[in-house]
């Protein structure tokens, strides 16, 4: 061995069959687990056993000369293997990069190494033996044996270390060879899994988690559902801008969808344009018919791609599994049928198999199809050919509810809310004429109705209101706002109305805000330049309603009737409202609580400084003629006495 210097002879006799005892030992063990590390922890350990060292250590080099991988008896010799390879220099690299082994039976008379020998002898070192491990082409690392005193070991001892090193060192390059196939094998099933070209999970990946989904569902009794996502009209970009671009279109799709999923839910893509949501452990089943409507939402905006910004809109299929019912892979059949629907509908919009409620679904199913009839001013089917079209088409109207000053009674507005009465069905409720028209594509159509209808009872109502007319609040959904045709339609209405823009009030949901977009962002602002004032409704309900505030235009607060419900009475709902109003006020936007119904709840909305309420305490929602004649009867700037809210008078 190079470097070997006088030093004290080891007097005892190396036992040969402790050796082969710790070399069975060993093998047993590495037979057992091929981890690379378990390898080498193992290694330091038997050494300290069977040889008269003071410490050991073992360093895992690379082709860069940094350690991969590092292990030690304990850490005094973990401190003398990092201590090396800080330095750059010591006999574990000489080892190494030589293949031959190195002796220095006293450290202290040691050149080689001007920075570790001084720093190893103040550690406490006196001495180290280091041996090669060696590899097929070359070093893997070496094998330190360390001493605290200075001295030379003798020949077997030397020759049982170096026996250790290569047994280990044979072992290592099975275990390196081992983790190398399976580190193919892993990506291999990574990559057989996974969709090359967005990393998600591929049909075969989701086939798997469909069945993990159907065990944990048999035993948490939840609700299981799958929605089938796919691009509208797709094949035209592609046509159009060319595969690359269309590749980076679904990359981008792909990255919008990613932030809707859950944790513990998957997406996938199954085909070019086809994108799969599995969620499972649902707490009911409207929960992922509320996720495709923030898939819609999450297309609103446009996609901004290096050569054109792009307007896309998806069909979402939605099937379930109910508590208790089995999940297989036919309901990714039922969902990719559901969205078939939606797509026959004229995309955009979302449609839902149950099989547990197919009567259902058919009925949903006839409904909008009676609505598309009744917004297209025809008879709807099975309606007698004899009735006027016109009449079919009354069947949709508006209820104005009164907005009222908290200071005095007066009114200052109104909401416009939809009623549909239906030939056949009687009255259909608004939420389920609003689950209907986004279901089959008609929320534009019917939002735009809603404007022009109201814009025209405002009409009426002009000559009891002056000098200061009502103003007129109108909800918009987000597929409306995101309209390309939206602002040019506003400025027609009012051109042909003859409704100044102050008069009409745009209420908008938080689905409007999901997608922090600079094209939301422009629209609200232009339609405010245009003069019209933008409510956020059920203000305090949402995730991240006060973000909104810094980055949108909005000049009223509505506040949710869920808070005041209990105002007055529960200390967190007062003081939620409380910090509304407060807000409200200082950054000069306008505060209406909703859903008032007692003198409690108003005396505390005045309590906390809130300006306007509406509610039934003060009114029910009127249609507009019963409005009209309200109006008329207290010209004095429209106060609605208390009297009034005493007795039901003012009902439809």
């Amino acid at each position: 061995m190079d470097g070997t210097t006088a030093g004290e002879q080891v007097p005892e006799v190396f036992d040969d069959a402790k050796l082969g005892v710790v070399l069975a030992d060993f093998a047993h063990t590495m037979l057992g687990d091929f981890r690379i590390q378990t390898i080498l922890d193992r290694l330091v350990e038997r050494v300290v056993d069977v040889l008269p060292v003071s410490g050991a250590g073992v360093t895992l080099i690379g082709d860069d000369l940094l350690p991969h991988h590092v292990a030690a008896s304990d850490p005094r010799a973990l401190q003398y293997e990092r201590l090396q390879t800080e330095l750059g220099q010591g006999p574990c690299l000489t080892a190494f990069q030589s293949g031959e082994p190195v002796a220095i039976p006293d450290l202290a008379g040691e050149s080689r190494y001007p920075q570790f020998t001084p720093a190893a002898c103040s550690a406490g070192l006196a001495a180290v033996y280091t041996f090669p491990l060696r590899g097929g082409n070359g070093s893997l690392g070496a094998l330190d044996l360390y001493q605290d005193q200075a001295r030379e070991l003798n020949a077997r001892t030397l020759a049982a270390a170096a026996t250790l090193a290569d047994v280990a060192a044979a072992y290592l390059r099975n275990a390196t060879a081992r983790q190398q196939a399976q580190d193919l094998s892993d990506d291999y099933r990574a990559s057989s899994l996974h969709d090359p070209l967005t990393g998600l999970p591929n049909r075969a990946l989701l086939r798997e988690r469909l069945a993990h989904a159907a065990q944990r569902a048999h035993r948490s009794h939840t609700t299981c559902a799958v929605l089938f996502t796919d691009l509208d009209r797709f094949k035209r970009i592609n046509d159009t801008h060319g595969h690359a671009e269309g590749d980076e279109l679904l990359l981008a799709v792909a990255t919008r969808l990613g932030a809707l999923v859950r944790p513990g839910d998957t997406l996938a893509r199954v085909g070019g344009d086809e994108f799969v949501f599995l969620c499972e452990d649902l707490a009911a089943v409207q929960d992922a018919e509320l996720l495709a409507d923030r898939v819609n939402a999450a297309f609103q905006a446009p996609f901004v791609l290096p050569g054109a910004d792009v307007l896309l809109s998806a069909s979402v299929g939605i099937s379930y599994a109910g508590p208790g019912e089995a999940i297989t892979p036919q309901l990714l059949i039922d969902a990719d049928t559901a969205m078939y629907q939606a797509k026959r509908s004229g995309g955009g919009v979302h449609r839902v198999i149950d099989l547990r409620m197919s009567r259902a679904a058919q009925d949903n199913e006839a409904l909008g199809q009676d609505l598309r009839a009744t917004l297209a001013g025809t008879p709807a089917p099975g309606t007698p050919a004899t009735g006027d079209a016109a009449r079919v088409a009354d069947g949709l109207a508006l209820a104005y509810q009164p907005v009222v000053s908290l200071d005095d009674g007066h009114i200052n507005g109104v909401e416009a809310l939809l009623r549909w009465t239906h030939p056949a069905r009687g009255v259909v409720s608004a939420p389920a004429a609003v689950r209907a028209a986004e279901q089959h594509g008609l929320i534009v159509s019917l939002g735009q109705w809603a404007l022009q209808r109201a814009c025209q009872d405002w009409r009426d109502w002009l000559p009891l209101t002056r000098p200061t007319p009502l103003s007129v609040a109108v909800n918009i959904s987000g597929r409306q706002l995101a309209h390309p045709d939206f602002l040019a339609s506003i400025e027609q209405l009012l051109e042909h109305t003859a409704v100044p823009p102050g008069a009409l009030v745009l209420e908008l949901t938080e689905n409007v805000f999901l997608d922090d977009s600079h094209r939301t962002t422009q629209i609200l602002t232009e339609l405010r330049s245009l003069g019209l004032r933008l409510s956020l409704d059920d203000f305090g309900t949402g995730y991240s309603s006060l973000g909104y505030l810094q980055r949108f235009p909005v000049d009223i607060l509505k506040i949710d009737k869920g808070f005041v419900r209990n105002i007055g009475q529960d200390r967190t709902a007062t003081a939620i409202a409380t910090a509304i109003t407060q807000l409200a006020r200082a950054l000069g936007i306008a505060v209406i609580a909703e859903g008032v119904e007692t003198e409690q709840q108003h005396a505390a909305l005045v309590d906390i400084g809130a300006q306007d309420a509406q509610g039934y305490l003060y009114s029910r929602p009127l249609p507009s003629d019963r409005l009209q004649a309200l109006l008329a009867a207290h010209p004095d700037d429209r106060p609605i006495p208390t009297t009034l809210r005493d007795r039901p008078v003012l009902l439809p």
